[in-house]
């Protein structure tokens, strides 16, 4: 049995491995949202804004590295990302200044981008048979999902041993250790002949002429906006709303003894709630229309957030609204990149996803962003969480009209 036509390959373990590494590491960014304001007096704002920037950088990176990984190859591209991730977290260890912090997470979010979604699902993608290739997109998407599960906890628990600073550092030798799988990621380039002779820059003008690539662009938005916006700022909003009632009794059996570590438990069951979820969609992808998969993910979305921002916060709110919303937070990545790979084919998968992961990179930005402006303005999430109700919706709606079919491509001549 050759190695495409199986599931579980070295490619997609090693695959698997880098992004749940780099996503660990990601998702606990909020958790350092506290300690490095407390230290510094800073406003909620100046981190935010950090943790802004690194997901605007992040979003430009994306098709960068998609499109440097088609041209040098995708191992060296992984390793040029793994260097600026922990160059940008080994700065950010040192800074003092808020500027610092907003330029070196410049570096971080361009690692995050070369060791992340776009490069390794296209190389998981390629060396994937057409049978397989929904569900292997989905696992790498898990393994992100694992790694949220991993990184707050793991970062709450170096933190109770060691200064943020020291965090930092000990998270840029996990992102060069990741590279020891490289050897593992070697993959073919299935592609038709066409494919194969159509130049990179001719692949991306057809797609942005083609209506249902906007949509596509437009719809994933509101992903990035509600993931990093909870990301960042769910476990402070925690810590700070729902108040140490009822941490007892089961919670405290679970460990949980304070609503800052209700904060960093309620992401990391985000986390796992989105293994079952991404796995699922992976299963559902090949089987159903994946743009109605789609729609019903970003229903849903819309009305756990509604259900949560009416609802008083009590610890189990928090956890109930944090395994429903896992189970629908990646879920969106295998149905995006299997929609895009299906529809425009595999030759430039990474830099077409790129482009529309560029979206949901924006959607962070502002999410971010703004989540820290409108608390400090306000002394509230609620008008935040509000506009995330509102583009979740306009996501359901603009995924409804694409076409899903193949579309045609014009054989011209390679770069």
């Amino acid at each position: 049995m050759s190695q495409q036509s199986r599931l579980i390959t070295p490619v997609l373990l090693a695959g698997s491995l880098v992004v749940l590494v780099g996503f660990a590491i990601r998702a606990s960014f909020g958790v350092f949202q506290l300690p490095i304001a407390v230290e510094f007096g800073w406003p909620r704002a100046e981190f935010s804004l950090a943790i802004a920037i690194q997901n605007l950088a992040w979003g430009f990176g994306q098709p960068l590295f998609g499109a440097l990984a088609e041209k040098i190859g995708d191992r060296k591209a992984i390793v040029l990302g793994a260097l600026s991730y922990a160059l940008g977290l080994v700065l950010s260890a040192g800074a003092t200044l808020p500027i610092q912090h907003h330029l070196y997470e410049v570096l971080v979010g361009m690692g995050i981008a070369g060791t992340g979604f776009g490069v390794v699902l296209a190389v998981v993608g390629r060396a994937s048979s057409d049978e397989n290739r929904s569900m292997s997109l989905a696992i790498v998407t898990a393994a992100g999902s694992a790694g949220q599960v991993l990184g707050p906890p793991l970062a709450e628990g170096l933190l109770a041993h060691m200064p943020w600073q020291g965090v930092f550092l000990v998270f840029a030798g996990l992102v060069l250790a990741v590279l020891l799988v490289l050897p593992w990621i070697r993959t073919p380039a299935p592609a038709s002949r066409t494919e194969l002779q159509q130049s990179m820059g001719a692949a991306v003008m057809g797609a942005l002429r083609d209506p249902s690539f906007a949509m596509i662009f437009l719809g994933f938005f509101s992903c990035g906006y509600q993931l990093a916006f909870i990301t960042a700022h769910f476990p402070a909003f925690v810590a700070e709303v729902c108040g140490p009632i009822m941490l007892g009794g089961v919670l405290h059996t679970m460990g949980i003894t304070t609503t800052s570590a209700l904060g960093a438990v309620a992401i990391s069951i985000i986390g796992l709630g989105n293994i079952v979820g991404t796995l699922a969609a992976g299963w559902a992808g090949k089987r159903f229309t994946k743009k109605y998969l789609l729609a019903g993910v970003y229903t849903g979305r819309t009305l756990a957030s509604a259900w949560f921002i009416l609802t008083p916060m009590t610890p189990t709110t928090v956890l109930v609204f944090s395994a429903v919303m896992g189970s629908l937070w990646l879920a969106t990545v295998p149905l995006t990149s299997g929609l895009v790979a299906h529809i425009y084919g595999l030759r430039y998968m990474g830099t077409l996803y790129g482009i529309v992961f560029l979206s949901h990179q924006l959607g962070s930005f502002v999410g971010v962003w703004l989540g820290g402006q409108l608390y400090d303005a306000y002394g509230s999430y609620d008008a935040v969480w509000w506009i995330g109700v509102g583009v979740g919706a306009f996501s359901a709606l603009v995924h409804l009209p694409i076409r899903e079919g193949t579309r045609p491509l014009a054989a011209v001549p390679a770069e």
